[in-house]
């Protein structure tokens, strides 16, 4: 591997006035919660919304003309396309993206958007990749893989060495692991500045690839996941080599502690970050252990996430904190039963969201009804207080929420 902090610094001047130069800013508020002193990058200001606008930048402006004359192809779920189809436009390359048809519909339109081809072919990224290999070799294309390339992984490591200039007391790197493209760039160029500097990875639990790369063992890859941006099942060799040499550790993060990330980004820093990009977060919250006291340089790696899906997560991190409360509560079906309960409701100072009957799909009494109620509440002993009320007032009434794993009981 002959990728070197030169090599990350001849990036920086590609990128220069091109990419954004995003912000790192200190989090007093993310630092009382973990114990550390907590730095933020966010990559999820770039033009595309992603990291991966850098990369993208510094592969295409080394493309020469012969080269580049027919055109690039990339393959992605969304962020490299929507990088790669940018920069293309702007240096006037034909491009084609090929993406699976599980993309989100925002991402297509995004990439669209760019003067790119898209090409909606797969389920899975390995298909996609199979078809775009297709392409390019019918076509003449040049292709420019997402991760496992050194120009990639140059332009991705200036955003390490942005951090550093910043604040060269960072002394821990946590940095979102799929590809390995983003950890590998960024830990050449931390440990070219710092060799003492601590370079720690994240990867969604049900994606353990790198992982994997490193320990061996049979893990289990694959499944639904709200970090989709980092939902690689193998890793580029290149990136496992400097892992090896660079990385000291490799933390996995559930989608409950994902999607809790994310809300804790919004509410905190008012930012959005997209499941890939709050995996940094999320470890640090989920062991604090590993960092107290430390400088911690976390990098929120993109925001591209759908709104409906991020409503739902919202809605969800309600949910955990007890400001959203679902209740069952059997009931008398004759008239004036639904308005009592609501009286007692709005007596505690709550208010109800959702309200429905079920008459036929219960076990309660002919007479009866099971009511079932979505209601608001300031934090859990608030709500607490509403279901002592109701319960005080002859009731049966039994509380639903979100478990641990992200269902609901």
């Amino acid at each position: 591997m002959s990728l070197d902090l030169d090599d990350i610094k001849a990036a920086a001047d590609i990128i220069a006035g091109v990419c954004v130069r995003t912000p790192t800013l200190p989090s007093r508020t993310l630092s009382n919660i973990s114990g550390a002193n907590v730095f933020l990058k966010f990559e999820n200001l770039q033009f595309t919304g992603s990291f991966k606008d850098r990369g993208s930048l510094v592969k295409l402006s080394r493309l020469d003309a012969e080269t580049a004359k027919n055109g690039v192809i990339a393959m992605s779920a969304g962020n490299h396309a929507q990088g790669v189809a940018y920069h293309a436009q702007n240096l006037g390359l034909p491009a084609t993206i090929v993406m699976p048809r599980f993309t989100p519909f925002n991402k297509v339109r995004h990439t669209r958007s760019f003067g790119a081809r898209v090409v909606l072919e797969g389920e899975t990224l390995e298909e996609s990749r199979a078809h775009a290999d297709m392409l390019a070799a019918k076509e003449g294309l040049t292709f420019i893989h997402p991760y496992d390339d050194e120009d990639i992984m140059a332009g991705q490591g200036t955003a390490a060495l942005e951090m550093l200039s910043d604040y060269p007391e960072i002394d821990t790197l946590i940095v979102p692991v799929g590809g390995g493209g983003l950890i590998s760039g960024c830990a050449i160029a931390a440990k070219g500045i710092n060799p003492d500097i601590r370079i720690v990875g994240v990867e969604a639990a049900l994606y353990p690839s790198m992982q994997r790369a490193l320990a061996g063992g049979e893990q289990v890859i694959g499944g639904q996941t709200i970090a989709d941006g980092i939902a690689v099942k193998a890793v580029g060799q290149q990136a496992i080599d400097i892992a090896r040499e660079h990385v000291s550790d490799i933390l996995s993060v559930t989608e409950a502690q994902i999607e809790e990330a994310i809300v804790l980004y919004m509410e905190i820093e008012k930012t959005v970050a997209e499941g890939a990009g709050a995996v940094a977060l999320a470890a640090l919250t989920a062991h604090p252990e590993l960092f107290s006291g430390r400088n911690c340089g976390l990098i929120i790696s993109g925001g591209n996430i759908d709104s409906r899906l991020l409503s739902s997560v919202i809605s969800r991190g309600l949910v955990r904190q007890g400001r959203i409360v679902s209740l069952r509560v059997e009931i008398s079906d004759q008239p004036g039963a639904l308005a009592q309960i609501a009286s007692l409701v709005g007596e505690a100072g709550a208010n109800i969201i959702e309200v429905a009957h079920h008459r036929l799909f219960s076990d309660v009494p002919v007479k009866g009804a099971d009511l079932d109620l979505m209601i608001e509440t300031r934090d859990p002993e608030h709500g607490r207080e509403v279901v002592a009320r109701i319960t005080a007032a002859g009731y049966t009434v039994s509380q639903m929420s979100i478990t641990a794993a992200g269902g609901v009981s």
